[in-house]
């Protein structure tokens, strides 16, 4: 059975300027070698993820864990951040398709945290809120019928695929299949399926916009529980999607005046042919990958040409 919900015109008119929105970022972070603003929205995704869920390591510590560096931190909070990396760097390895794969992805994120990880739950579970009860979950032995279902509409059904990788959100967090992690798989799960739209949403960070609307967030799932469809969440998701997209452009095109602001300093100031160190002297503070980033895409705009290999290449100034 399809799972309750209706389009809206809200939802088309998000679903419009997501459209236009891609269309901008796909220049601006994949095109343009920004490995710096990937690596740094990768960072936010796992630390917002895991803090919606009370992880209570700082970005500076998740900065530190993805650099192999060692923290002081709770040993559990530890483990869900290097859990987090690990499924993170195999995100393009799965198949959103699969519920194989779905499990897989469970395994490798509660590994070491939950003893029933990879499996559907086999216990009665709910959702406690303070002292009140906010939601509780259909029956264990419902679950595996409950998610082919919900597979198959991912699989099968021709509505949009964005709004359905909302659904799908929505409608997991409802069954909850697993003992512990279901908020962080239905997170994990969505980028995975927008990543079928487009890859880039590999590096929007949209789990950092749902932490800063984490109570918002939870009032929304709440109240699509109450109405019996997912139609109200689809709106929240679409907007966070959007609002998202919106800060990677704006990021990203100040990486870029700031890139431009560089070269065209540099190239008045230096002589006709000159080296790295020279071009990092100029620009203090900036690292090497970044000047070798930078020197790399003057050479493809053709704004200078390269003589010699490795240390000992130097550049020269066209025109």
């Amino acid at each position: 059975m399809k799972p309750p919900y209706e389009i809206t015109n809200r939802i088309l008119s998000l679903y419009g300027q997501i459209t236009e929105a891609l269309g901008l970022c796909k220049s601006l972070l994949l095109v343009k070698p920004e490995a710096r603003l990937r690596k740094q929205n990768r960072i936010k995704i796992i630390h917002s993820s895991l803090a919606i869920e009370g992880n209570t390591l700082n970005i500076e510590h998740v900065t530190a864990l993805i650099e192999n560096t060692r923290i002081i931190g709770p040993k559990k909070d530890i483990m869900e951040v290097q859990n987090a990396i690990r499924a993170y760097e195999q995100l393009s390895e799965f198949d959103p398709n699969s519920i194989n794969d779905f499990l897989r992805a469970h395994k490798v994120l509660m590994d070491g945290l939950l003893e029933s990880s990879g499996q559907f739950r086999k216990k009665q579970v709910g959702i406690i809120k303070g002292s009140e009860v906010q939601h509780v979950a259909p029956s264990y032995s419902m679950v595996p019928g409950l998610m082919n279902d919900l597979f198959n509409y991912i699989k099968k059904d021709s509505d949009i695929d964005i709004i359905k990788s909302c659904v799908f959100h929505y409608e997991m967090e409802f069954i909850h299949p697993f003992e512990d992690g279901n908020g962080r798989m239905g997170r994990f799960w969505q980028t995975l399926l927008l990543m079928k739209v487009n890859p880039i949403f590999e590096y929007v960070p949209i789990e950092e916009t749902i932490k800063n609307n984490q109570e918002q967030y939870y009032k929304i799932l709440a109240e699509a529980d109450n109405t019996g469809k997912s139609t109200v969440f689809i709106e929240f998701m679409l907007e966070a999607i959007n609002q998202t997209l919106r800060k990677t452009i704006d990021e990203s095109n100040t990486g870029n005046i700031n890139y431009q602001k560089r070269t065209d300093f540099a190239l008045e100031n230096l002589n006709d042919w000159f080296d790295r160190k020279e071009y990092m002297k100029l620009n203090k503070g900036i690292s090497t990958a970044t000047a070798s980033r930078d020197l790399k895409q003057l050479i493809e705009e053709k704004r200078i040409e390269s003589s010699g290999e490795g240390r000992m290449t130097k550049y020269k100034k066209i025109g």
